[in-house]
């Protein structure tokens, strides 16, 4: 290799490492583990772009630079929109899927994911846990995590609840709060499964000095009637 064409390699080597350092900054921090598909196509297409303008020294280096940054805009728009519409939000990231619950796999969900018993109990040996009777819940993220509630044994609790009920004893989600306004907006799904209805959620979000649920940015509950709700704030 001539003095040269190592001078120029060296060069483009140099510069499309910060070209593509400041690229992946101004995309915003994510763990690489927490990535979704978007981040990740994006990811790999500006690798694959950085490779081939420092492969061939004969390409302007704008031919790289240029895409690169199309596809930072192209990301950090999608981000933004998604941000403020969940709809969309969950056409590009994903929904997260209930693999296990009350310790019985729900083995359509697997199917449709195709998630099999190998990668279920690889990531239940990982969070310490040898079989799934242990399992109140498992819930397989968007970024293919398996989060996993153990199973909690609580009989005063269990005596309280059963006089008075938060969910319907065939929706019972054990210490996982539910959402039930995300974004300004009521999760009507959310509350049919609980067999309640927006009277009755207005009415709760009263006590806690709230009349409009637009003024609402995230709202939850969970099984023991604790309430979750942050409110937006005016700029």
């Amino acid at each position: 290799m001539e003095a040269a064409e190592f001078g120029s390699l060296f060069l483009r080597t140099v510069l499309i490492y910060f070209v593509v350092f400041i690229v992946m900054r101004l995309m915003g921090k994510r763990e690489i583990g927490k990535m979704s598909v978007l981040d990740l196509v994006i990811s790999f297409m500006i690798a694959e772009i950085a490779v081939i303008v420092i492969e061939d020294t004969k390409r302007s280096m704008w031919h790289g630079v240029f895409p690169m940054a199309l596809l930072m805009l192209l990301q950090i728009a999608i981000s933004y929109v998604t941000m403020k519409n969940r709809k969309l939000r969950l056409v590009f990231d994903g929904k997260p899927s209930i693999i296990v619950q009350n310790g019985e796999l729900d083995r359509h969900v697997m199917h449709r994911g195709r998630y099999n018993l190998d990668d279920l109990m690889l990531q239940l040996r990982e969070n310490g846990i040898s079989s799934v009777s242990e399992v109140e819940f498992a819930i397989l993220e968007t970024s293919g995590k398996l989060s996993v509630i153990k199973k909690e044994h609580h009989p005063a609790t269990a005596v309280k609840e059963a006089k008075n009920p938060i969910f319907p004893q065939r929706y019972r989600f054990e210490m996982l709060p539910v959402p039930l306004i995300m974004d300004g907006k009521v999760q009507d799904d959310n509350l049919e499964k609980m067999e309640k209805t927006r009277f009755w959620l207005k009415n709760e979000l009263q006590q806690h000095g709230v009349t409009d649920f637009k003024d609402v940015f995230f709202c939850t509950i969970d099984h023991r009637g604790r309430w979750y709700v942050d409110k937006k704030r005016s700029r």
